[in-house]
């Protein structure tokens, strides 16, 4: 039987599109089919404890330990690499950049150290999904990510710091970008948005920006917005969805003011 002639070595591999986050849809039966029967056909091998018939296989958590194996560069068909909710150490190899149609890169929740590579701005891959929040990555951001659109980018809570300011531009199409909980600095006001854009999503929270919400926001299709704990002054734009967020999202900056917040003096 073909399953019985898989590696162990390819388990980790089939996890990464059998299993998903416990956030996710729950599996689908088949699928929990088929990691029963890859179980079964290894004899129930004790590196598999969770895979179990009485639980959903989004929990059938590997707890990979050890740096990200750079051979996955070799797998030159693979389109989704989800490798979230592990215990990986070490960097993110460069090796992943060389996967012509990688579209999606999940490395959130594990234990990540290093800079973001910067090869990883020649991804092809349409509608790039790039999630790397819960790790301890620092520096920062690689420059060539001025150059790319992502389709949604999260890269929060970790030591990042630095100029965010270029994951942002007239042109982009990026909808959906998370960078709170990290220690970037760069000025507010100076950044341009993409005014097309049908939505987007901002989370920029517990960080060191400053200067002031540019008024060309009021006119975005914001569906969330976050920009609390930070350096920002000057009054609040009125317009658009901006006050219909919560007070929460504003307080605690330097000097932020008008609604939702007090009135500014």
């Amino acid at each position: 039987m073909f399953l019985a002639r898989l590696p162990l070595l390819l388990l980790p591999l089939l996890s990464f599109f059998l299993c998903r986050p416990a956030s996710a849809i729950l599996c689908h039966p088949e699928d929990k089919e088929v990691l029963l029967r890859i179980k079964s056909s290894f004899n129930s091998p004790y590196i598999l404890p969770s895979w179990d018939p009485n639980t959903d296989c989004c929990y059938c958590w590997l707890n990979l330990t050890g740096p990200i194996p750079s051979f996955l560069g070799q797998l030159k068909n693979l389109t989704q690499l989800d490798l979230s909710f592990n215990k990986l150490t070490g960097s993110i190899p460069d090796s992943l950049s060389t996967i012509p149609g990688l579209g999606y890169i999940g490395l959130d929740r594990n234990q990540l150290t290093g800079k973001i590579p910067a090869s990883l701005a020649n991804l092809k891959g349409n509608n790039l999904y790039l999630i790397l929040s819960h790790n301890s990555l620092s520096g920062e951001l690689p420059a060539t990510f001025a150059g790319v659109d992502f389709g949604k980018l999260d890269l929060s809570r970790n030591r990042l710091q630095g100029d965010a300011s270029l994951l942002f531009g007239g042109s982009k199409r990026t909808s959906d970008i998370d960078i709170s909980r990290n220690q970037f600095e760069f000025d507010l006001s100076t950044v341009e948005f993409n005014e097309s854009l049908w939505w987007l999503y901002l989370y920029m929270n517990h960080n060191k920006i400053y200067g002031s919400i540019p008024k060309a926001v009021a006119g975005l299709e914001l569906q969330f917005l976050n920009v609390s704990y930070n350096r920002l002054c000057g009054e609040i734009p009125v317009g658009g969805r901006l006050q219909s967020f919560d007070y929460t999202a504003y307080f605690h900056n330097r000097c932020l003011c008008g609604a939702p917040l007090d009135s500014c003096k």
